[in-house]
C-alpha cells in the first residue's frame, strides 16, 4: 500500500510545483536515445449499450465463457472501492498487424452495470525493444481503421449473448476510445534498470504526441502537465488520448482499471448530454402542441409533458449520481490523483455542468408547466364558484 488517504473523486490535482509532476527536462541527458523496453499497447472502446446491466443476469449468460467479478487486479481491489464489481469476460483473439509486425493479441470485455460495455485489445511488443522502435509502434497503431471493425464485431456477438441482462438496450453512437503504452520493465543500454526520472517530457513527445520535433517548455506543459511518480520505478502520464503507464509488477493493472473506469464514467455523460440535447427542442414543440390543443381537459393537457419531464430529469439524475459514485479510490494517494487528473483530463466536470444546466433548465420547465395547469384549474373553479352564485342570485329572484 503507498499512502492511506481519501481523495474525492471530482477533486483535481493541478501541476503546481509538485515534484512528481513537473517534467524533469532539467535532467542532464536524453534516457530515451539508451532506453530499452519490454512493452505492451493497450487499445480500449466503449460503448453505451442501454440503460443499466443486470451483471448477475449477465454472468449466467456467459457461463461458458468463464466470466469474472473478482475486482480489480493487484493492488486495484484494496485501495478502491466499487459500488458495483463490473464482469470481465475474455474474447476470441488473433494477431494483429502494427507497422511491418504481426504482434500477438489478447482481447476481453468489461461490463458495467451503467450499460457500459469497455473492450480491450492487449498487443504484446518484442522484448527488449529501443525507445524509438517502442514510441513507432505505438504512432503505428490505427484504432479507427484496423482495430475498430474487429472491437465493433465483438460487440455485436456479445450483445447477442447478454441482450436479456440488458434494460431499455438501445446502442449509442457516441464511443469513446483510449490508448494506453504499457512499460513492464525499463533499461537502460547495457541492462541496467533505468529510473523513469530519468524519461523526460521531451522523451514522451514521440510516443504520446507523435511529434517528432522538439516542443517548446511551453507546449510541453500544456500538454503533458499529469506526469505521476510513486517509487523511482513508476510512472504514470496522461493526454486527452492515451497514457504512458511504468509499473515493474506485470500484474498490477490498477493504474489502467482506474483509466478504463473514468473512461466509462466520461462515455455516460457524453451520453446524457447528448439524450438532453434532443430532449430540450422536442420539449418545446410538445408544449406549443399541448398549449394549441383544443377539447381537452382544461388543466389537464399538460399532464403527459409532466409525466414525461418528471421521468427524464428523474431518471437522468439518478443514472449521473451512480456513475460518478461507481468508484471511490480511498486507500492509495497515488492511484486517487491519477484518477483525479484523469477527470480533469477529460473535462468529466464540465460534462457534469452542462448536464446540471440542461436538467435545471427542465426542471424550471417542469415547474413554469405545473403552475400554468394549476392557474387554469383555479380559473375554472372561481368561474364555477361565480356561476353557481349566479344561479343561486338567478333562483332566489324568481322565487319572489
Amino acid at each position: 500500500m503507498k499512502s492511506s488517504v481519501e481523495l474525492d473523486s471530482g477533486e483535481s490535482v493541478p501541476r503546481g510545483d509538485d515534484p512528481d509532476q513537473l517534467g524533469h527536462d532539467n535532467a542532464p541527458d536524453r534516457a530515451s536515445e539508451q532506453a530499452r523496453v519490454d512493452g505492451r499497447i493497450f487499445v480500449y472502446r466503449q460503448y453505451d449499450v442501454g440503460h443499466a446491466v443486470d451483471l448477475a443476469r449477465t454472468c449466467e449468460l456467459l457461463a461458458t465463457s468463464s466470466p469474472d467479478r473478482s475486482g480489480h487486479s493487484s493492488g486495484g481491489a484494496q485501495a478502491s472501492q466499487i459500488a458495483v464489481v463490473p464482469v470481465t469476460v475474455p474474447l476470441p483473439s488473433e494477431p494483429h498487424k502494427v507497422g511491418t509486425r504481426l504482434l500477438p493479441s489478447t482481447c476481453s470485455a468489461r461490463i458495467f452495470d451503467f450499460a457500459v460495455v469497455s473492450l480491450r485489445i492487449e498487443l504484446q511488443l518484442p522484448a527488449d525493444m529501443p525507445w524509438s522502435e517502442f514510441a513507432d509502434s505505438g504512432n503505428r497503431v490505427d484504432l479507427v481503421r484496423d482495430l475498430a471493425p474487429v472491437l465493433d464485431g465483438h460487440l455485436k456477438t456479445l450483445i447477442e449473448q447478454i441482450g436479456p441482462a440488458i434494460k431499455r438496450a438501445q446502442l449509442a453512437p457516441v464511443t469513446e476510445d483510449y490508448v494506453v503504452f504499457r512499460i513492464d520493465a525499463l533499461r537502460d543500454g547495457v541492462g541496467h534498470p533505468l529510473d523513469t526520472n530519468r524519461l523526460v517530457d521531451q522523451d514522451m513527445v514521440l510516443l504520446l504526441l507523435d511529434e517528432h520535433r522538439p516542443l517548446a517548455p511551453e507546449a510541453l506543459h500544456e500538454l503533458l502537465p499529469h506526469r505521476f511518480s510513486y517509487f523511482a520505478d513508476d510512472l504514470a502520464l496522461l493526454t486527452w488520448n492515451n497514457a504512458l503507464v511504468v509499473e515493474p509488477d506485470a500484474k498490477n493493472s490498477s493504474v489502467q482499471d482506474v483509466l478504463e473506469f473514468a473512461n466509462a464514467q466520461l462515455l455516460e455523460l457524453r451520453v446524457y448530454d447528448a439524450i438532453l440535447d434532443l430532449e430540450l427542442p422536442k420539449m418545446v414543440a410538445r408544449i406549443n402542441a399541448a398549449r394549441g390543443r383544443s377539447g381537452y381537459r382544461v388543466g389537464r393537457r399538460f399532464a403527459p409533458l409532466l409525466g414525461q419531464l418528471q421521468s427524464l430529469v428523474g431518471n437522468a439524475s439518478e443514472t449521473v449520481e451512480r456513475i460518478e459514485n461507481s468508484l471511490r479510490v480511498t486507500d492509495d494517494v497515488y492511484l486517487a490523483r491519477i484518477y483525479a487528473a484523469a477527470l480533469e483530463v477529460f473535462r468529466g466536470r464540465a460534462w457534469r455542468t452542462g448536464i446540471d444546466r440542461k436538467l435545471a433548465t427542465l426542471r424550471e420547465t417542469y415547474k413554469m408547466l405545473n403552475l400554468e395547469a394549476q392557474a387554469a384549474r383555479s380559473e375554472v373553479l372561481e368561474l364555477t364558484v361565480v356561476g353557481l352564485i349566479l344561479v343561486e342570485l338567478v333562483l332566489a329572484v324568481l322565487q319572489r
